[in-house]
């Protein structure tokens, strides 16, 4: 049964824009189609909005819930937890505990810095940076996402129209965005170019390209920055907030065996509840104890270091990770086959559990051929998989966790090709898609 009206998620976005700007917490579930939906609860790889529709689930919260819905060994560390307290502002054991756990799956660093967000992670990655080189300027790559901060918001997607500088929100700092060196990702002669002729204190650099195609690094590239990173002084950051925990249980630098200078790590990492981290070496991460700030009320929480430590202990299991990327590698075989079931050109990536499907590109190798994709007609496509049980995100990346299954992903791919029969006649941008 097909649905057509979702009037309870609906009655309640109509009530929450009255109180909450934008009726959404983060901007971009705004762009949500046909309106963002509400939801009542989830159970594995499965959630269920207020209207009692049940839907498999490849958003999984923008990333996090790696670990599905309502995961037994995480509802029971948050359960304990959570009578005991919910924060103490002092040292509790969970702040060792689960920083050795990160440890353990990167065994290259000696020490964890705990922040709450993604964004929060990467700016303190780059005020250790600055700090450590007495340098100001860094260098991040075209499409590559550092957070929502003013001094890495730059070079994300096409930028503001009246910024010179590449900044992407009003009311961003001009100032901060002039910071920064926006490059081609995959070209080292542009970094060597760029690091020869600067004072530049950091790379700031998605390993895989997870934000705009789900990209692996072009051979050798990895390799190329950490030579010239070190042949100028320059510290050398993967951003590995979607990557960490996801690809790998060690993330992309154990996939690539390339070390860097410092990782962040968030969404995985704790399994659904707000958690970031920064590893490296303690030469860099103790420079928080020697004039570099760093700050937070909610830094190592109790209650999300527990939920940390259950995730990371199901996660470093035997086997996780080679079944995530064989469920990985059916889904994009089976989206694959709908395109071409249907004359539809469009492109397929997979890295581990984690998916991109562009429509309208017989490729996405680069950052280009992702901005070229067909959003608009990819939106379409959103609602009729919405319409028939399957909920993902805008842009086409899926994210799969420990819960989903072969049954689950042979149905999605089913309803995949259901949805693509039910927008083929729909003409965007000038083509028969």
């Amino acid at each position: 049964m097909l649905v057509t009206e979702w009037p309870k998620s609906m009655e309640a976005w109509t009530r929450t824009k009255q109180s909450l700007a934008g009726g959404v917490s983060t901007g971009l579930r705004a762009q949500a189609r046909p309106h963002p939906i509400f939801f009542s609860g989830g159970d594995g790889a499965r959630l269920t909005d207020l209207d009692g529709n049940s839907y498999l689930d490849y958003v999984l919260g923008w990333g996090p819930n790696i670990l599905g819905h309502g995961h037994p060994a995480l509802v029971t560390a948050v359960q304990e937890q959570v009578v005991k307290g919910a924060t103490y502002g002092s040292g509790h054991e969970y702040e060792y505990l689960a920083a050795e756990a990160v440890l353990s799956a990167y065994p290259s660093f000696d020490r964890v810095i705990w922040s709450n967000s993604g964004s929060e992670a990467a700016q303190v990655a780059l005020r250790i940076a600055r700090g450590a080189t007495g340098r100001q300027a860094f260098v991040k790559f075209a499409g590559h996402y550092h957070g929502w901060t003013d001094p890495v918001l730059v070079g994300y997607r096409k930028g503001r129209a009246d910024s010179p500088h590449g900044a992407e929100s009003l009311g961003q700092s001009e100032n901060a965005a002039r910071d920064v060196v926006v490059l081609e990702w995959g070209d080292l002669t542009q970094v060597e170019s760029a690091l020869g002729g600067l004072d530049v204190a950091a790379v700031v650099v998605e390993p895989i390209l997870c934000n705009s195609g789900v990209i692996e690094p072009p051979a050798g590239f990895l390799e190329g920055l950490r030579r010239i990173c070190d042949q100028t002084g320059t510290v050398l950051i993967f951003d590995e907030v979607i990557t960490g925990f996801r690809v790998d249980f060690g993330g992309a630098v154990a996939k690539y065996g390339v070390i860097p200078d410092l990782a962040v790590l968030g969404k995985a990492i704790a399994g659904g509840l707000p958690l970031s981290a920064v590893v490296g070496k303690s030469e860099l991460l103790d420079l928080t104890q020697r004039g570099v700030v760093h700050a937070g009320t909610y830094n190592g929480n109790p209650i999300v270091l527990s939920a940390a430590l259950a995730t990371l202990g199901v996660l470093g299991q035997a086997g996780t990770y080679e079944r995530l990327d064989a469920l990985g590698q059916r889904l994009a075989a089976g989206i694959r086959d709908q395109l071409e079931r249907h004359g539809i050109v469009g492109a397929v990536n997979q890295v581990g559990p984690v998916v991109q499907c562009g429509l309208g590109v017989p490729a996405i190798q680069n950052f280009s051929q992702f901005m070229a994709a067909d959003s608009a007609t990819y939106d379409l496509l959103l609602v009729e998989l919405l319409r028939r049980g399957v909920f993902a995100l805008p842009g086409g990346r899926w994210y799969l966790s420990t819960e989903h299954t072969e049954r689950d992903i042979d149905a999605t791919v089913e309803i995949f090709g259901e949805a693509l029969a039910a927008i083929a006649p729909i003409k965007n941008k000038g083509q028969q898609i």
